[in-house]
């Protein structure tokens, strides 16, 4: 039996709600098995959906209640800087704070002809947008992790972006390669281990651990960037992500490796430190 759309939105809702879930993801959804944009989705309302639709937009909606599965592991993306990403369980869900990562280093390089490296690329959401954005750029991007790597080369590949991968512990293949950067942009594993527990269940059960935590209360991965890098000759900046709580530690770890360098400690849109960026 086929019923309306508002009254398929009020039972997930309420659905997701009474297993402690964000009853957004109803609407996420909805649109993805409609295959419909979110203005559609309210002109809808009132439509009739087909009961084979009902019955896989149920079942996914219980999956995700009972599971914590993400509800971009399900559909299988996710939107950043207004460009539709792959995810899946070997890369890390991007998150909106990233967006303002990306657009710190937009700002930053303008029109230079500059080569960034992504290290610790991930889904490539980072690199993708970039070479993007500044079309005018060589992208480079690294990651330890083969299937992540699968994931950014199809992403760069459907959006159509020119990016190089390189497979290799963060900076390492830049060392050995002998490889010209300008400006470096990371945003690793930064979680230490002791804060899993504190953790939702759709994050530390379904995203990959190598791209959510590090040793030394989280700073092991900046430490290693970091001290990789002065082995990186003429690199002119360094822009991380990191966590709300790390910006002191961070800026003493570059402080200590580039005495010259100025350090700028941003805060995202709700207050918080998360970005930290060095001219060396």
């Amino acid at each position: 039996m086929s019923e309306k759309l508002y009254e398929v939105q009020n039972w997930a809702s309420l659905f997701l709600e009474n297993h402690n879930r964000e009853p957004r993801v109803a609407e996420i959804l909805i649109q993805h098995h409609l295959n419909i944009s979110r203005s559609q989705y309210f002109m809808m309302m009132q439509d009739e959906i087909p009961e084979e639709k009902i019955k896989r937009i149920k079942v996914d909606i219980q999956r995700h209640a009972e599971t914590g599965i993400p509800v971009q592991h399900i559909i299988g993306y996710e939107w950043f800087y207004g460009r539709k990403f792959a995810v899946n369980e070997h890369v890390l869900i991007p998150r909106p704070e990233t967006e303002e990562l990306v657009e710190h280093v937009i700002n930053k390089v303008k029109n230079e002809p500059l080569t960034i490296a992504d290290i610790g690329t991930g889904s490539g959401i980072i690199a993708t947008t970039l070479k993007l954005e500044l079309p005018q750029t060589t992208i480079y991007a690294s990651d330890i992790s083969e299937q992540a790597l699968e994931v950014a080369r199809r992403n760069a590949e459907t959006l159509y972006a020119e990016v190089n991968f390189l497979k290799g512990d963060f900076l390492q293949p830049f060392v050995e390669g002998n490889i010209h950067i300008d400006v470096l942009v990371s945003n690793p594993p930064y979680i230490a281990k002791s804060e899993e527990k504190l953790l939702a269940d759709t994050v530390k059960n379904f995203d990959p651990s190598l791209a959510l935590f590090a040793e030394e209360e989280g700073l092991a991965a900046y430490r290693t960037i970091i001290e990789q890098a002065r082995q990186i000759p003429n690199l002119k900046r360094m822009v991380f992500e990191i966590g709300h709580a790390q910006s002191t530690a961070v800026h003493q770890l570059i402080q200590t490796n580039f005495s010259e360098s100025k350090i700028q400690i941003i805060q995202d849109i709700n207050g918080k430190d998360r970005i930290v960026s060095a001219c060396l």
